[in-house]
């Protein structure tokens, strides 16, 4: 039964402590739209997507103001373009992701994915052609976000797919230098790529998924934040395993709110409802910040020694109390920690307290790998790769 205190508690979340559904991404295969003809293939996927996708702005907005639960994102992810266009040429690709920014910018989505390419194994033709579009078709559009999964634990590492994809961010990165280089915050480099990612620029649809589908993914590193610390003014000497099940409760609740907005999208689209993604995802604002998490639990600053232990624990209380309120957990359900787009984070790097390094480590026990990091722009491609 649902005490009157559990609701405060849910209301408190969202009017103070920045809960929200960052995306509701639609998912549309594009197989279907395959041909020889590349204009035919843009014309039949634009066609599809207006079709589907047409209404989820206006849904999404109708469903977050009836809960009062803001929707702050809402996208679309299609069938990796390597695949489904795989006949194109380099040229054919630029336009074909031509095709889908405008389709995006119509129907009024803040971004569309699955400019993609899986090459974990080996490149097609399909796969080359479109990761060497990857520089002019990131900078010659606003919505389009590309990922290029180049490992995998059973395949290992395409060591070709690394180096190739060194020069194409280092491309990107100069076509886009008078925007600070803005088409590689589009652009992902995957090993074990998901299927149902909705967070970009990862997302795209795969190929076992349904011809249509909703995927959610959900935020709240303020509302953990807040959680901790109530729970650690109220017993100042609570233990770890005690702030783990405080974590568990607060994803629970956060998963809740994240699936009943997705599944009722999904109704109203009369598409089938996805997967929830459990990943903590931070903004900038003072508040929203999963450094800030790491503060609360009792380290001086992200980055210091027991940052990666905190981490662990973090992801591991995050994921179990996600699980246990939704049987549709999937995509990468893991804490992000984009150096960049994390005002706590962003300002432990610029001290010298958060290092590449450390970075690295922490990768080790979170699913989703160093993310928006800033450097010079006069790194080669090789050091790039050697990064990836």
């Amino acid at each position: 039964m649902i005490t009157d205190r559990e609701v405060i508690a849910t209301l408190e979340m969202l009017r103070s402590e920045h809960l929200d559904v960052r995306t509701v991404t639609l998912g549309i295969s594009l197989f279907d739209c395959a041909g020889d003809d590349p204009r035919h293939f843009r014309s039949r996927v634009r066609a599809k997507i207006s079709r589907l996708a047409g209404d989820l702005v206006r849904v999404c907005d109708e469903v977050g103001l009836r809960y009062g639960i803001p929707v702050v994102n809402k996208r679309v992810a299609v069938s990796p373009i390597a695949v489904a266009a795989c006949s194109q040429s380099v040229g054919q690709m630029v336009e074909t992701a031509g095709t889908l920014d405008e389709t995006a910018r119509e129907i009024g989505v803040d971004f569309i994915g699955g400019f993609t390419a899986l090459v974990e194994k080996g490149f097609t033709r399909g796969d080359r052609a479109l990761i060497e579009a990857i520089p002019d078709a990131l900078a010659s559009t606003q919505r389009v976000c590309s990922s290029v999964n180049v490992a995998s634990t059973k395949a290992g590492i395409n060591m070709d797919a690394v180096y190739l994809m060194g020069k194409t961010i280092k491309q990107a990165a100069e076509l886009t230098r008078d925007g600070d280089g803005l088409a590689c915050a589009k652009l992902c480099v995957f090993s074990n790529i998901p299927q149902d990612i909705p967070f970009m620029a990862g997302a795209y649809l795969g190929v076992g998924e349904p011809d249509c589908v909703i995927n959610v993914g959900v935020s709240g590193p303020g509302v953990v934040k807040k959680a901790i610390d109530r729970a650690r003014s109220a017993n100042p000497r609570m233990d770890l395993g005690l702030l783990a099940d405080i974590i568990k409760r607060t994803a629970f609740k956060v998963t809740r709110v994240g699936e009943l907005i997705g599944r009722e999208v999904a109704d109203k689209l009369r598409v089938p409802f996805g997967v929830v993604d459990l990943s903590l995802a931070p903004t900038p604002n003072v508040g929203d910040s999963v450094g800030e998490i790491f503060q609360s639990l009792g380290l001086k600053s992200i980055g210091v020694p027991g940052t990666t232990a905190a981490l662990a624990m973090l992801n591991d209380a995050v994921k179990k109390g996600g699980i246990f309120a939704s049987s549709y957990v999937g995509g990468l359900s893991g804490a992000f920690i984009p150096v960049s787009e994390d005002l706590n984070i962003a300002e432990a790097a610029g001290k010298g307290t958060l290092t590449l390094e450390k970075l690295e480590a922490m990768t080790s026990v979170c699913s989703v790998g160093l993310d928006m990091i800033a450097i010079p722009g006069d790194t080669s491609p090789e050091t790039i790769a050697a990064i990836i």
